[in-house]
């Protein structure tokens, strides 16, 4: 999300674009374009001094600030964005902040307070949903609360890349995404020739990829069960798939989901709080299961499985409908918005 729209902003002539990575780890995951300017600390934080480190962090961060002399800052994380408004209490830079967990997510008493006496004094609060935006304007008293999707990139066929039987599902490996679920609910379906590939890596130490193995071997299912890791392509995947597949049960704005659309795939998700329904029109452009209703999503990804032509319509309908989300459009609202041309 933020390299998309970094990008984006760079590749404009009248913007000077700043990142500053300032957490524990400082990894540029996914490609920049444009001149954009890093700035990294040039210690280590270290967890076993996390005190001092966290001390020495503000610092830096405070003194890069006023070096940079921003006319704008634009903050993204639950966990940061207080860190952000209580380092730079004081300086008179415009701060616009934006969470990208489920809304209604519970960080903790220390954190909640946090966000409670922090976030009403920000510039403004950009959220991902209109869910995420009623829930903010009753808890947070923020005056200037804004609604923006994510950017979802546009996704091109390649003539090398064909589509197979592959139900495909991505995301970190953590409990919240339910991948062992989707697991059963593929072993008890019983398609020998369809496959399920599930993309992403084990997250937050909670260790799933070692239940998830397990699952499979006990249902001697490795040649039907593929779990591909941390991949850099992820593409190739969407594009070789039929179907895309998501169990998660908390979210903020999914671009996973946008992502598939955005590839062609008929997605079927769980309408859990927040996201999957700013993307997906039931039956239109995709499929919505109620959350946690486990029998009826096996029942619906059954049927997308031996219905070629509902998974072609409902594809066809994804890739034209998400384009309203294209980087270009939702790069634009950002820009009106932490340049004060729009007002809601």
């Amino acid at each position: 999300m933020m390299s998309e729209l970094a990008s984006n902003f760079a590749e404009r002539s009248d913007l000077k674009v700043h990142i500053v990575l300032y957490g524990i780890t400082r990894e540029l995951f996914y490609p920049l374009r444009g001149e954009i300017i890093i700035h990294t600390p040039a210690f280590r934080f270290n967890n076993s001094l996390r005190v001092f480190s966290t001390m020495r962090t503000m610092l830096y961060l405070r003194t890069e600030i006023r070096k940079i002399s921003p006319d704008v800052i634009l903050s993204f994380g639950e966990y940061w964005n207080s860190f952000v408004l209580i380092t730079l209490k004081l300086l008179p830079y415009r701060i616009y902040i934006s969470d990208r967990c489920q809304p209604d997510k519970v960080l903790g008493k220390w954190h909640d307070w946090l966000r409670k006496k922090l976030y009403p004094g920000a510039s403004g609060i950009i959220v991902q949903t209109k869910k995420a935006e009623e829930i903010y304007r009753s808890e947070y008293k923020n005056r200037n609360i804004h609604t923006i999707g994510n950017p979802v990139r546009s996704i091109a066929t390649r003539s090398n890349v064909q589509r197979e039987n592959i139900i495909l599902t991505v995301g970190r490996l953590i409990k919240s995404k339910n991948h062992d679920k989707l697991i059963e609910i593929f072993i008890r379906i019983s398609k020998p020739d369809w496959k399920l590939v599930i993309v992403g890596y084990d997250h937050l130490k909670q260790n799933v990829s070692e239940n998830l193995f397990r699952i499979i071997r006990e249902n001697r299912a490795e040649d039907r069960i593929i779990l591909a890791g941390k991949q850099t392509d992820v593409e190739s995947f969407y594009l070789q798939s039929k179907i895309f597949a998501f169990i998660s049960d908390s979210e903020g704005f999914p671009n996973v989901i946008g992502e598939a659309m955005a590839a062609g795939l008929p997605v079927i998700a769980f309408d859990c709080i927040a996201g999957p329904s700013e993307m997906i029109e039931n039956d239109k452009n995709g499929i919505l299961v109620p959350l946690y209703d486990y029998r009826t999503f096996e029942e619906k990804l059954n049927a997308l499985m031996d219905d070629q032509d509902l998974r072609i319509r409902l594809g066809e309908q994804a890739r034209t409908d998400i384009r309203r989300f294209s980087v270009d459009v939702i790069a634009e609202r950002y820009i009106n918005i932490l340049t004060g041309e729009q007002k809601e």
